[in-house]
């Protein structure tokens, strides 16, 4: 394909870029908006998660000429006609709609939504054959028009006083592109006697504007209940191409808001920071009678001072990081800003900037006899949610507005007068964990090869004495015989000995006692071991212990030829330095440090079998549970939820919402959803485990998942003592007698649903049994419940793009979480799934997965450390998840990470050899599955497959064939699920359990990735730890650069995948489109709003005050899981989120 140049626009092109509602898939767009900016074109970018309205909204705010979106979550055909159906119904239908969102709308999807209206949606064919800058051109070109006429224009001043959004943004746009127009259209006497106040804010780039003027509008909705405010953002045109990135609506969440108005501009000039037409939009603002302008500037420079010709208050932004304390003196703005905010307070060194700030600022305003203390300079954290440093610059800032315009803006909002302080996750003192943890493992390593230096001496040392004594031992067995625990028996040596070598064995003796002074006596007991170790191996019967139960495991297996092959095969050294060695970096599975596995042999009888399963509605994906489970002694079920519930909402008929309901996921929202789920598994059963994909959510699915458990126990209950007429009443008195409908499972049961969980629906145990009963049951059941939630939130910030709360929110729910788990004794369930297998997803290479995937669990080590939590105690709760693809690095994935875990926690954090245990599920990458000659992405996921079995992996997903095109068929995730079953049971080298150990490459390799991941850790520590890198985007960062690499080389062949650049059939192997898709129906959407609409009927009365506890719970720092244990019994998934966020605070995003 040529190289397509960027098409010059005639015209000022304005166009709104996002991701759709639900949606964290935003690196496609991100792409987009870069090339469309580059193209000369103003972008206003909102990022992912972005609902119609939001969207339409801004588009009509920003008076732009077009919507760009992505849409790769479904409900792309309601997401986009009801994009169209609002912009026509708010006056808006000149905007055109642009999408695209690969192959996961289909061609006549294509076809359907272009003909209802929609200008153009982009497929991958568009893409191969246009290419990225050819799609782009053939967008700008089609929306490359003048700013269109003004309606209404007879009644411009009555729109104005009316705030008619869409009049008041053309205004704005007339006076950018045809001022004479904007002069004829508006009358100037209309607004001269407005005594709207201006609060100018500008500062340097990069000091977190965005952020803080989000945290005042908030403020301010909340202040004035009645009051509108305006935001006029200015951003910097690039001289180059004309194009501008308008990204300050990305930051805010206050804004879609009826009350808010935001208009972006672009300087259109070079090197200054406000638009020439700054004056016409504050203008136009007034006649409309906002009650508050805010005018925020670009970054700016030392000597700017524009924004003091168009403010009544200015505010000064900036952070501690301003260099050496003369510099201060060269900033014009301290000379006459009112306030000054030194925001990223939580910056080293920000109490001296702010003593530094505050003598200038009384130096420059000749403030020689205030107390500094009253001097307007304050310390803010904006991103950090209700901080107290922004509660005071607020109430100081409105202060100052009402005193200097009498404007009737007297605030009521109430402060503490504290100073901003930092709530840290990771304590100052130990945010370089993550290196100290490198310089602990490293050493552990340096002092193994130390001591098998010391070791091998030794043995040399013994073997001169065996030759000198004339004795020939076997080692293990005549050797026990001439050393013990304190060293060599040298008496039974001069037995044996003649009497002419005494001497030179008297020397050699002290050679020997000197060598092993320098031997650690455990490496000696170690060396003193193997022969037992060995034996104990070879014995047809291995016995161990397994929390105080005693197992017996055969250790051979038969093969079809009578070969005797063993579980584990050990190592032939005979020198002790070499047996040392494999003792301290390998070892046999079950021992420290757990290189070759966790337990010293596999389960037998549960195959490592866990499928992920997820559509429609809990009916439909509990068949399918029971569908892929039907004979397998062990139910490993494994959840995928629908983007609605990933995001911690509920069901809605609103069009956004209502196409998302059960695509790509099962639709979870309370309580009744989880039981009818989950129904005829019996979750306290020891060979039921339950594994929940979701994040940002998960304190609140989790609440249903074990009120769902404790529930069928109560049930089993009731049956046992006859207790049904108890359940009839109750049921009766809530739901048919006040006219409900009772909830129920829709459909027939499947196969092998003996009912189990569908008794209670609508009730739960404790409105049947007496209170001890059912506290008992609770306890008994949380304690055996087997599973694992993800809730990972650090990654979700890095790669995925499912977080809904605050950053800092977020941890401290998980801390609760595990506050929770300790103290109620949970002990089979994990807390938390901390996942590589996202990051992967995103881009990242084996070694940069490993490394981010490790160093987040280690966040999580030291913030529940943090919180006094013991490491012994949550050690055991903490589970990983990894990609497995087909790099090289991959084959040691597995034990690079076991060992790295189990040496910083043996060594570094003393924990117990429970906590060192590093528990992980793969899955196979869905990178690899390609559209294109789908029938060989099988054969990929067979050696992935290999990989993890290999290596001892801990629970594994095997992909379907077809998910690279659609959610998988029954009979494609039955030939996923036969892959492991042909390895494991078929496969005569799987029956040895550490085929990979004593191979030189994986060996080396082991090595290799090791040292790469513990140099990472360095570079991580020199960015402030993780949460400091990720303040950078480090990680996000890394993972794209990764990503770009390997689309380049596959772009260009250089890295040869068989049926995509090489080896293609005689047709070119074209990318296959699916012949059926999956998606929820009509029926499974209305019943899941049906089912959320009768418990807000049924619970109504005990929701709300419950609301109100969780949120006491928060304002308190009381444990929140606590509560949310008995949230999700009364209420739905959106309501607890809701509440939560006005608490905790939303997640803010990055650009």
């Amino acid at each position: 394909m040529e190289q397509q140049n960027p098409y010059k626009p005639k015209n000022k092109i304005r166009i709104v870029t996002a991701a759709s509602l639900f949606d964290g898939h935003d690196a496609a767009i991100n792409i987009m908006r870069r090339i469309i900016q580059a193209t000369g074109v103003e972008v206003i970018h909102l990022g992912h998660d972005r609902s119609v309205e939001e969207v339409v909204n801004c588009a009509i705010q920003e008076d732009a000429q077009a919507i760009a979106m992505t849409s790769y979550q479904g409900g792309h055909t309601e997401y986009f006609k009801y994009m169209y159906d609002l912009l026509n119904e708010k006056g808006a239908a000149h905007i055109k709609i642009f999408g695209g969102g690969g192959g996961v709308i289909l061609p006549e999807e294509i076809k359907e939504l272009m003909e209802y209206g929609i200008d153009r949606i982009y497929s991958p064919d568009d893409g191969r054959e246009m290419g990225l800058q050819g799609m782009i051109n053939d967008m700008i070109k089609r929306v490359d028009n003048e700013v269109p006429d003004l309606k209404n224009s007879d009644k411009v001043s009555e729109n104005l006083k009316k705030k008619d959004v869409n009049t008041i943004s053309r205004l704005i746009s007339l006076a950018e592109n045809r001022h004479e127009e904007f002069d004829k259209f508006f009358d100037k006497g209309s607004f001269e006697t407005a005594t709207t106040p201006v609060l100018g804010i500008t500062g340097t780039g990069g000091s977190g504007k965005s952020s803080l003027v989000d945290e005042l509008v908030r403020r301010f909705l909340m202040d004035f209940p009645d009051k509108h405010i305006g935001i006029i953002s200015v951003d910097p045109s690039k001289k180059k191409t004309g194009g501008a990135l308008l990204g300050d609506r990305i930051r805010m969440n206050s804004i879609n808001h009826e009350r808010v108005y935001m208009r972006s501009l672009a300087t259109r000039q070079a090197n200054l920071a406000l638009s020439k037409y700054v004056a016409e939009a504050v203008d136009v603002l007034k006649a409309s009678g906002y009650d508050l302008i805010i005018l925020e500037t670009s970054g700016i420079g030392q000597s700017d001072t524009e924004i003091l010709d168009h403010s009544d208050v200015s505010l000064y932004v900036m952070t501690p990081e301003f260099g050496a304390a003369t510099q201060l003196e060269k900033i014009d703005m301290l000379d006459f800003a009112d306030l000054v905010a030194i925001n990223k307070f939580d910056k080293r060194g920000a109490q001296d900037a702010l003593r530094d700030v505050k003598k200038q600022y009384q130096r420059n305003h000749q403030l020689w006899h205030s107390d500094a203390e009253t001097l307007p300079v304050f310390g803010t954290i904006a991103s950090q949610f209700n901080d107290p440093g922004m509660n005071t610059l607020y109430k100081s800032i409105m202060d100052e507005v009402e005193e200097k315009t009498r404007s009737g803006l007297s605030s009521t909002f109430e402060i503490s007068k504290e100073m901003s302080e930092k709530i840290f996750v990771i304590p100052p003192k130990r945010t370089r964990y993550l290196s100290e943890i490198a310089e602990n493992n490293r050493g552990y390593d340096e002092k193994a090869n130390s001591q098998v230096d010391v070791a091998q001496r030794l043995y040399g040392v013994f073997k001169t004495i065996e030759t000198v004594a004339g004795i020939k031992t076997e080692f293990g067995q005549d050797q026990h015989k001439y050393l013990s625990k304190n060293g060599i028996d040298q008496d039974e040596i001069y037995e044996v000995a003649e009497d002419s070598q005494s001497d030179f064995l008297k020397l050699l003796f002290a050679e020997f006692d000197k060598t092993k002074m320098d031997l650690d006596p455990y490496n000696w007991e170690m060396i003193l071991a193997w022969n037992d170790k060995v034996t104990k191996y070879r014995n047809p019967v291995y016995s161990f212990k397994v929390r105080d139960k005693e197992i017996k495991i055969d250790t051979h297996s038969e093969s079809l030829s009578h070969t005797q092959i063993p579980k584990v095969a050990l190592p032939k050294y005979k020198a002790w330095g070499d047996i040392l060695l494999w003792c301290l970096q390998e070892n046999v599975p079950g021992e420290f440090p757990y290189t070759a596995g966790l337990y010293p042999f596999k389960r037998t009888g549960e195959d490592p079998t866990r499928m992920f399963a997820g559509e429609g509605g809990p009916e439909r994906t509990n068949r399918r549970f029971h569908y892929v489970s039907a004979g397998l002694p062990a139910k490993r079920l494994s959840t995928a939820f629908d983007s609605v519930t990933l995001y911690g909402n509920d069901p809605d008929h609103r069009p956004d919402i209502y196409g998302k309901i059960g695509n790509s996921g099962v639709s979870i929202c309370c309580l009744d959803d989880a039981k009818k789920l989950y129904s005829g598994f019996d979750l306290a059963d020891a060979m039921t485990s339950v594994s929940m994909t979701i994040n940002g959510p998960a304190p609140m699915l989790l609440g249903f998942f074990m009120n769902a458990a404790i529930d069928q126990n109560c049930e089993k209950y009731i049956k046992e003592n006859g207790l049904e007429d108890k359940v009839e009443a109750k049921l009766k008195e809530l739901y048919d007698d006040n006219d409900i409908d009772r909830p129920s499972y829709k459909g027939d049961l499947p196969e092998g649903n003996n009912g189990l969980g569908l008794m209670l629906l609508g009730l739960t145990g404790d409105q049947i049994l007496p209170k001890d009963v059912y506290e008992k049951i609770k306890a008994e059941t949380i304690s055996v419940v087997r599973g694992t939630v993800q809730a990972d939130i650090l990654k979700e910030d890095q790669a995925q793009n499912t977080c809904i709360f605050s950053t800092e929110f977020a941890l401290r729910l998980m801390g609760d979480v595990q506050e929770y788990f300790i103290e109620e004794k949970v002990r089979n369930f994990y807390s938390v799934s901390i996942s590589g297998y996202h990051i992967a997803e995103a881009g990242a290479n084996p070694i940069t997965q490993l490394a981010f995937t490790l160093a987040n669990g280690f966040t999580y080590v030291e913030y529940y450390l943090s919180r006094g939590m013991d490491i012994n105690k949550f050690g055991p709760n903490l589970s990983f998840f990894f990609s497995n693809g087909v790099d090289p690095e991959y084959a040691v994935i597995g034990r690079v990470a076991r060992r790295i875990w189990s040496k910083a926690l043996k060594h570094k954090y003393g924990a117990n050899s429970r906590a060192q245990m590093l528990k992980y599920h793969i899955q196979t990458s869905g990178r690899s599955l390609h559209a294109q000659e789908i029938d060989f992405n099988d054969i990929r996921t067979t050696l992935q497959a290999l990989y993890a079995i290999y290596d001892n992996c801990n629970s594994l997903h095997t992909n379907a064939y077809d998910e690279a095109i659609t959610t998988p068929t029954e009979a494609s995730v039955r030939r996923a699920m036969a892959i492991q079953l042909i390895i494991n049971k078929e496969l005569g080298l799987t029956k040895n359990e550490n085929p990979i150990q004593g191979s030189f490459i994986i060996e080396e390799l082991t090595d290799l990735v090791e040292e790469a991941v513990l140099t990472e850790f360095d570079r991580i520590t020199e960015r402030g730890g993780v949460l400091g890198a990720m303040e950078t985007m480090y990680q996000r960062g890394k993972i794209q650069e990764e990503s770009l690499y390997y689309e380049t080389l596959k772009h260009n062949g250089d890295y040869p995948i068989v049926g995509v650049n090489t080896f293609l059939s005689s047709t070119g192997s074209p990318t296959v489109t699916p012949g059926e898709v999956i998606r929820a129906t009509e029926d499974e959407k209305e019943a899941q709003i049906k089912t959320l609409e009768t418990l807000h009927k049924a619970k109504e009365s005990k929701a709300d005050e419950t609301l109100e506890r969780i949120q006491k719970a928060a304002v308190n720092n009381d444990n929140l899981f606590e509560e949310l244990m008995e949230a999700t019994k009364v209420c739905s998934l959106g309501q607890i989120t809701h509440a939560l966020f006005e608490v905790g605070g939303q997640y803010r995003r990055n650009m």
